[in-house]
């Protein structure tokens, strides 16, 4: 172990880092406190250098499905390592994943891989517009489609908005194509099309949300989506950086039966590594370069180590009875936290799919981002520090949707509940008057 403690490593990493880290939610600003800085990470479980021990609920925002350091994803980026780890050149590991993941999604014809969820996001875009001629884009209040400028928008007071810049730096014309309506809400989508329509070249969509909090789509809300792009031929982007073989082996359009034109992926795909990918129908991919006008590019993408460590988890996870397991575990432990706030006499709801999931201290269903933005959120700081303490390492934000891997066992289902029921007995302890 190291001979810094956490905070001290913070304290030193603020000097050198902006805020102390490479990605704003790690800073812990929403719950407070200092962030443990971990040293090691194995199956279910990850270590700080203060030498304290945690099950593991973030595995890396979804991307280590299959539990960390598993031996035979290691086994294969060490043996890939020891024959280069880039070569700027094609390689058939390429070949071999993108054959995959169109064998399981089949939307996605062909497809382009990249190094992260926003370069993909950002692409298929730029490819949708094209493909149509359209400039505008439709995106739904709460989702996270990356940080590219057109996609960092808030949205205003109506129901219906213009893209406002949602970051400093970002030029109002930027986001001047980007509408934005609340999600699950059928008829707000109704009223865009009827208004802007004829001149949207894209829906892009978490159909899976899992930044603001973890929502599922409602069967009103997707039939009206369904209808409404195919009177207006108006693309579907389906983001499934997220929920893209962690869900199911084919995804949430799979789940829900939905056949996008496009796709992004990322997080799972590259099993723990830096990647993304986009794809869908042929005809719309043969526009990027060098088939088509539409460049894009990574000196990066296609990493063999990112493929490597990808096959290998698809590997793994293509093994029968894989996604039964994951289901069974998240339900059990969705099931366990509202018992247990039950007994506690606590409101909170719990959704799940696949290895992934979420909770909210609400006495309603999260339908979109307005219902939690509503929520006293410092009941979830409260449970979270609770749970940090007793060994349960969870996202440090309300908004961000937990993951379960196939690491984790029954016993480790078991403890994170017996640790909740002492977490939501403080909590009570401290909403008493």
């Amino acid at each position: 172990m190291t001979s810094l403690s956490s905070s001290e490593a913070f304290s030193l990493a603020k000097k050198y880092l902006v805020g102390g880290v490479n990605s704003p939610v790690r800073a812990y600003s929403f719950v407070g406190g200092t962030p443990p800085f971990i040293a090691k990470a194995k199956g279910a479980y990850i270590y700080d250098i203060d030498a304290h021990k945690y099950i593991d609920y973030v595995n890396s925002w979804g991307a280590c499905i299959v539990g960390h350091s598993h031996p035979e994803v290691v086994k294969a980026v060490s043996e890939q390592a020891s024959q280069g780890l880039s070569y700027g050149a094609p390689t058939l590991l390429e070949v071999k994943l993108a054959q995959k993941i169109a064998q399981e999604v089949p939307s996605m014809e062909q497809m382009r891989f990249v190094c992260s969820g926003t370069e993909a996001t950002m692409s298929a875009i730029r490819v949708a517009r094209a493909y149509t001629g359209h400039h505008h884009i439709l995106k739904f209040h709460g989702h996270y489609h990356g940080h590219s400028d057109a996609l960092l928008t808030a949205s205003g007071s109506g129901v219906i908005t213009q893209g406002l810049p949602g970051s400093a730096g970002v030029p109002p014309a930027s986001v001047a194509s980007t509408l934005v309506i609340p999600f699950n809400c059928p008829a707000s989508l109704e009223k865009v099309f009827a208004e802007h329509g004829k001149h949207l070249a894209c829906v892009i969509c978490e159909l899976v949300v899992g930044n603001s909090g973890f929502i599922l789509p409602q069967q009103d809300f997707l039939d009206t989506l369904k209808n409404l792009v195919k009177r207006y031929k108006v693309l579907v982007i389906a983001d499934e950086v997220m929920s893209g073989f962690r869900v199911g082996m084919g995804g949430a359009q799979k789940e829900y039966d939905i056949q996008p034109d496009m796709t992004v992926l990322g997080k799972v795909i590259g099993g723990g590594l830096p990647i993304g990918a986009y794809g869908g129908r042929a005809q719309i991919m043969s526009l990027v370069a060098p088939q088509g006008d539409v460049y894009q590019a990574g000196t990066l993408a296609g990493n063999p180590l990112a493929m490597a460590s990808g096959l290998a988890t698809m590997n793994i996870l293509s093994q029968e009875g894989a996604f039964e397991q994951l289901h069974t575990r998240t339900t059990q432990l969705c099931k366990g936290l509202l018992e247990c706030a039950q007994r506690h006499g606590i409101d909170l709801v719990s959704a799940n799919l696949g290895g992934m999931f979420g909770f909210a201290f609400s006495a309603k269903t999260i339908k979109n981002i307005s219902t939690l933005n509503a929520l006293d959120h410092n009941i979830f700081k409260t449970f979270f520090h609770c749970m940090l303490r007793l060994g349960i390492y969870l996202p440090p934000s309300p908004y961000e949707a937990c993951f379960i891997s196939l690491a984790h066992s029954q016993e480790d289902v078991e403890h994170t509940l017996a640790q909740a029921d002492k977490a939501m007995a403080e909590l009570k302890d401290s909403l008493k008057p």
